[in-house]
């Protein structure tokens, strides 16, 4: 999927979108050695839906939205949809709103590479190529 991508916003995901989630955190898992997260729209689905995992941790997120966000920062990322790195601005720590698997409304801070690999996903829902 490397390229030139052009992402448009996503739509809100519904219980009737628990598919494509559960496909798009199984690619991810099956691409675990190069991918860190993933946006339903990278796989063709126009959906708020994004897949991250560092350290052990995966989080498979419907509707997720940053809520706030502190230590502004810039730095290099790569993107499965482009060739190479691109500079960008990130934030150290955010606050998210999201629903799990199950559509329970979930809210919690992040920090690090998690909330660097977040914000990239969310970027993507929003249309957002680096």
């Amino acid at each position: 999927m490397r390229g030139t991508a052009i992402f448009t916003p996503a739509t809100d995901a519904t219980i009737l979108d628990s598919a494509v989630g559960q496909n798009l955190l199984d690619t991810l898992i099956s691409h675990a050695q190069s991918a860190v997260g993933l946006a339903a729209n990278m796989i063709g689905q126009n959906k708020r839906i994004i897949v991250a995992s560092d350290v052990g941790q995966t989080l498979l997120m419907y509707n997720p939205v940053i809520t706030k966000m502190s230590g502004k920062y810039s730095t290099e990322e790569g993107c499965l949809s482009l060739d190479g790195t691109r500079e960008v601005q990130r934030f150290r720590q955010i606050e998210v709103t999201w629903q799990d698997p199950q559509f329970k409304a979930q809210r919690a801070k992040f920090t690090g590479f998690m909330a660097e690999i977040i914000q990239h996903e969310i970027d993507h829902t929003n249309g957002i190529v680096i």
